[in-house]
């Protein structure tokens, strides 16, 4: 049932148990859901239990006034709109309360005549509190996600004029040494020439496709499903140790860990940060890959990929997620600069956050959240 739909709650504190008992019997119950208490403790105690839309307040009570009664709920629900009870010699206290969040007050005595109508008022600011909130997050996540997009076109203006155009020229260099080459009939520097062009043509696809990877990860529409990232994990290690059997690698992957997202996404991630793992303990002669979860600080579950590879100076740490920014010469270590820059745009889509660790020639531990 929506809000807009459901009986609004109310809680009432006033030491005079004949008023609290009053209004409970005389407010229209298809509109309020009522519940009245003549202590501001046992009121504390209910406002943490439960959330109550309005809070209606004596000023004068012998456990607590009602203005720290309602900061104290202030505290607990942001959203809660209170709203006090006084009598003509106390006013000065209302307009008080009124400075330290109440809505409005009511004077001493009272007809229901006047309360329903502040009630009404009350609810309804309630609800356009809640609306600019989510409008205003709304906003926020828009304008984060139009400066992400900044970041990506100036890395993808950067990566146009750099990096696709180094490869570009290299192919122009060697197509013509190579027609030199054909002209004088040696065919063996030929070979070499053609050779190196298609080196770099490759390299230009492997930019592309990455840039095109980049961009679907940022567009696609999140689909949820339960994810098991341990069969994922599997699945990518079965697929290296068959592609490079020789080499010595050590596979401990967790099993069974679950997850809520979108399964293509999610493989994208696991594929990103395994590749790296693999790639980057390539010069170790005994290679350890691990994949597991444990939990956070909070208790939330982090996952996380662990290496014994190259590591990385942590100083250096601020670039990783950037694209095309490696913290390795290509010579070492081929790639493009684009994975982990779309494994962090898959996490923050789905509403995670992700960070690394490591040290030279010691290892590389990626952590990552997903929200249940």
């Amino acid at each position: 049932m929506s809000e807009a739909a459901a009986r609004a709650r109310l809680l009432i504190v006033d030491d005079e148990a004949p008023l609290v008992a009053a209004l409970r019997n005389t407010l229209p119950k298809q509109v309020y859901d009522v519940t009245g208490v003549t202590s501001p403790t046992d009121a504390i105690a209910l406002l943490k239990a439960g959330r109550f839309d309005l809070l209606l307040t004596d000023l004068e009570m012998p456990e607590m006034n009602g203005i720290d009664l309602l900061r104290a709920g202030i505290a607990l629900d942001r959203h809660l709109v209170p709203i006090v009870m006084t009598g003509h010699g106390t006013i000065d206290t209302a307009v008080d309360a009124m400075k330290s969040g109440a809505f409005d007050y009511i004077l001493k005595p009272f007809k229901l005549g006047v309360v329903v109508p502040v009630l009404a008022r009350a609810l309804d600011v309630r609800r356009l509190r809640i609306e600019n909130e989510g409008l205003h997050d709304g906003l926020k996540k828009r304008t984060a996600e139009l400066e992400a997009m900044n970041r990506d076109l100036e890395a993808f203006s950067y990566s146009v004029s750099h990096d696709l155009r180094a490869p570009l020229r290299a192919i122009g260099g060697f197509a013509g040494f190579l027609q030199n080459e054909l002209a004088n009939g040696d065919t063996a520097a030929a070979k070499d020439l053609a050779d190196r062009i298609v080196a770099n043509a490759d390299r230009m696809d492997e930019l592309i496709e990455d840039l095109l990877r980049l961009a679907r990860a940022s567009q696609t529409a999140i689909r949820p499903s339960t994810v098991n990232l341990s069969s994922l994990a599997n699945e990518i290690a079965e697929k290296y140790r068959a592609e490079a059997s020789a080499r010595a690698v050590q596979w401990r992957i967790a099993p069974d860990i679950c997850v809520t997202g979108d399964l293509g996404l999610l493989r994208l991630v696991m594929e990103n940060l395994l590749a790296n793992a693999w790639k980057y303990t390539g010069k170790i002669d005994r290679a350890e890959i691990e994949f597991g979860a444990e939990s956070g600080a909070n208790g939330q579950s982090v996952y996380f990929v662990r290496d014994n590879g190259a590591g990385f100076d942590m100083q250096f740490a601020d670039r990783l997620f950037t694209p095309f920014q490696r913290l390795h010469l290509q010579k070492d270590f081929p790639g493009t600069g684009v994975g982990l820059a779309t494994v962090q745009r898959i996490i923050h889509k789905h509403g995670g956050r992700i960070w690394a660790e490591a040290a030279p020639m010691r290892g590389a531990t990626f952590r990552f959240t997903l929200p249940t």
